[in-house]
């Protein structure tokens, strides 16, 4: 075994029978893959401590690679809806009742706080939380792979993770969304399962359910895990009851403040149609591979090495690639399959079990792979931080326009409706919204992941419209904007918002393709600079 100064040489070089011109049979391999398991069940400590040298450096190189996030007040919808549900909620909204999304309550009051701290004017807070969430991460499938196979797997799985988690679409990673506050509770889960704390990995479970339902996967890997380790009888019981009760007080907990019955609609039982796979089959199946591909160039790094070690037969894999990491990885590939929406942020969820896969391969091939590994890492971030600078910002910019018009003919203290599927025009504005329903979609089932099938009023959430005529009907926003540009949710096959409009309210104006309505009773009232409502 390496000695404190003497870096550890890799598995394939320590386990590999010398060559003798000749395969070697079955019992060769077995010993073989002997020698391996005992070199890999003794990890090899590097010179000097480890945490001390590897938290910074994770957390620098996770701050380089979001440098881009900096860059624009908002990045795609989700953080315009979280923006402004946390203004709502500031405002005196309640959550799940006159505040809603079909999300769980974590990232909402993420972002509530920042605001309550910092302001609401900016989004750099949740910016700066979403470094430390990736920098967290790392730092716990470092702790991860240095426990089953040594420090210098550490230093690879910790530092690796941080360039490939923003190989995406820049808008899927450079968002401060929900996978990227999801993802350490993801880690902290395998971690406690990995030393058989059950209770601990239980509640890491329920944050990462809390944060996105999909985050409630990682409780297969944890149990298997439990399975695996604990033997049958009391004491697996026992664990099990610590594992279930971990999971189970936050989430109820949760589901008492929010109110029961709101809380179960919003989160499981509401999102039926919006999970639905019929009509786009082929839309659906474009853009899967599509963020598929990308993901794909994004981990290069690691998935060829995983590729070689799984082609080669490499002694030792078996030990190394465990079952519990190909269940990890399984049950993050459904979690990014359910709803059938394929959006590149979903694909985050997979990045934890590829990273441990790719350092345990990394782990059996020589050291030489790994410098190729991490070269190759190094190359694909630094192409898509390229692009992050130099992204398209015409969404922003359309946004941009929405906002302003909402300012022109509104009062700082006059409520807008946004007919769309962008609400980072009402943070951009800073006008409060007339409806709980901050995007056309919630009553539509319209998604920027399908094409126009099974929208309608009929599709949308259960009740929503009874609900929405009414906030309507108490308090009619002073402006509506149809943002819809020609979207099968337009006002047109909407019948009640049809005629809602109709009867209350004339054009005023078009912008960069959105239609800006005010009301008909204004035509005597000023607005707030001055000119006529119209």
């Amino acid at each position: 075994m390496p000695t404190a100064a003497e870096p550890p040489r890799s598995v394939a070089s320590r386990a590999t029978p010398p060559t003798t011109g000749r395969v070697p049979g079955p019992r060769a391999r077995r010993q073989a893959g002997a020698v391996a398991h005992r070199l890999l069940s003794r990890p090899a400590a590097g010179p000097g401590p480890f945490w001390p040298r590897v938290l910074p450096v994770l957390l620098v190189l996770a701050a380089l690679t979001r440098l881009p996030s900096f860059l624009r007040p908002v990045w795609n919808p989700d953080e315009g809806f979280l923006a402004t549900q946390a203004r709502m909620l500031a405002d005196g909204g309640v959550l799940y009742d006159t505040v809603v999304d079909r999300k769980p309550p974590l990232l909402p009051w993420l972002y509530q706080g920042a605001f309550a701290v910092f302001g609401d004017e900016s989004l750099w807070p949740v910016r700066a939380a979403a470094v430390l969430a990736v920098a967290a991460t790392a730092a716990l499938l470092a702790a991860t792979a240095r426990r089953r196979w040594g420090d210098r797997a550490g230093w690879t799985a910790g530092v690796l993770l941080v360039p490939v988690s923003v190989g995406l679409n820049p808008e899927d990673a450079q968002a401060a969304n929900f996978e990227v506050f999801m993802l350490p509770f993801t880690a902290a889960a395998v971690w406690c399962a990995d030393r058989r704390r059950w209770g601990a990995a239980g509640l890491a479970v329920a944050g990462a359910f809390l944060v996105k339902q999909t985050g409630g996967a990682v409780l297969l890997p944890a149990a298997y895990l439990l399975w695996r380790s604990v033997p049958r009888g009391r004491e697996r019981r026992a664990a099990l009851a610590r594992l279930g009760t971990g999971f189970a007080l936050p989430v109820a907990g949760l589901a008492l403040a929010t109110g029961w019955s709101r809380f179960l609609f919003w989160t499981v039982t509401g999102s039926g149609s919006y999970a639905s796979f019929g009509g786009s089959e082929l839309h659906v199946l474009g853009r899967g591979l599509l963020n598929t591909a990308v993901l794909a160039a994004g981990c290069a790094g690691l998935l060829l090495p995983l590729a070689a070690v799984l082609r080669g037969r490499v002694p030792g894999r078996r030990r190394v690639l465990t079952a519990d990491l190909w269940v990890w990885l399984a049950a993050s590939a459904v979690a990014v399959l359910s709803g059938f929406h394929f959006f590149g942020h979903y694909y985050l969820q997979l990045l934890p079990p590829l990273v441990l896969l790719g350092t345990g391969a990394l782990h059996l091939l020589p050291a030489a792979r790994l410098r190729a590994a991490a070269l190759c890492c190094a190359l694909s971030c630094s192409v898509f931080l390229g692009w992050s600078a130099v992204a398209d910002g015409a969404g922003l910019d359309h946004a941009r326009r929405v906002a302003d018009a909402a300012r022109r003919h509104t009062a700082p203290d006059e409520e807008v409706l946004i007919w769309g599927m962008h609400p980072e025009s009402y943070w951009l504005a800073d006008r409060a919204p007339a409806s709980r329903y901050l995007t056309a979609g919630l009553l539509t089932n319209f998604s920027g992941g399908r094409e126009g099938h099974r929208v309608g009023e009929r599709y949308g959430v259960e009740g929503g419209w009874r609900t929405f005529r009414a906030e309507l009907a108490a308090d009619p926003p002073e402006v509506v904007i149809d943002d819809s540009r020609g979207k099968p949710y337009a006002p047109a096959r909407m019948p009640t918002l049809r005629a809602f409009l109709a009867a209350h309210y004339e054009r005023a104006e078009r912008v960069d393709g959105a239609v800006v309505y005010v009301r008909t009773d204004r035509t005597d009232r000023t607005d707030h600079r001055g000119r006529t409502g119209r």
